[in-house]
């Protein structure tokens, strides 16, 4: 069984943080990176996020261009890639946005029970190994991860991530308790395995760059 390449995607301010602690949403990108990820969408497979990203974005994880998704369809794909929700508990408010848009969803949870009903297919899960076992045998073959914090720093716990793209926007957060790309955790190789960087864009004003974690560059000389 082939596992999906898996793209961990995140956009993080120079301090660090993936977001602030107020109630009110700010972006971290721009509009050309927007784009771009709206492209890497289009490009996957399946796309996944968490429960937690969820909730707090009430997001929709959709390939928003009519052309790429026409493109889609003219290669034998669903206009949207599949959907996946990782949850522990399987609480999931069935009125959030990402349950009434797009095409298919599935939930992943450790949960016996899920409240969204007949909105998903839902599964039982034990690790992020076994989802992407599941994932390959449905035929996905790029999986692109869209966080958050609890989600990334699984997949690079368990080293199955097979690409990173950050995105830097020009800010600084400032404020201790903001979430951060990654939990702290024991990753594979620790602070001596030095991850391959594949590529660096200016997109506007943020800084994409492009990781390849199971490819280790030489120390520096």
């Amino acid at each position: 069984m082939t596992r999906p390449h898996v793209l961990l995607s995140v956009a993080v301010s120079i301090d660090g943080h993936i977001d602030d602690r107020g109630t009110e949403r700010f972006p971290l990108s721009n509009a050309e990176d927007f784009d771009h990820v709206d492209r890497l969408r289009a490009e996957s497979d399946a796309i996944l996020a968490g429960a937690g990203t969820l909730r707090r974005d009430n997001a929709r994880l959709l390939v928003y261009n009519d052309e790429r998704r026409a493109r889609r369809i003219a290669g034998g794909k669903p206009g949207f890639p599949l959907r996946v929700i990782v949850t522990r508990s399987g609480d999931l408010d069935p009125e959030l946005r990402f349950w009434h848009c797009g095409g298919e969803r599935l939930v992943y949870t450790r949960s016996a029970t899920t409240t969204v009903g007949d909105l998903a297919e839902t599964k039982t899960f034990t690790d992020f190994a076994d989802i992407l076992d599941d994932l390959g045998a449905r035929g996905v073959g790029k999986l692109m991860v869209e966080g958050g914090t609890s989600i990334h720093t699984e997949f690079l716990r368990a080293g199955l991530a097979d690409e990173i793209r950050v995105a830097v926007a020009p800010m600084l957060i400032g404020q201790a308790t903001a979430p951060r790309f990654v939990n702290p955790a024991e990753f594979p190789g620790g602070p001596a395995r030095r991850f391959h960087l594949e590529d660096v864009t200016k997109v506007g004003d943020v800084a994409v760059l492009r990781y390849f974690p199971k490819v280790t560059s030489s120390s520096p000389g």
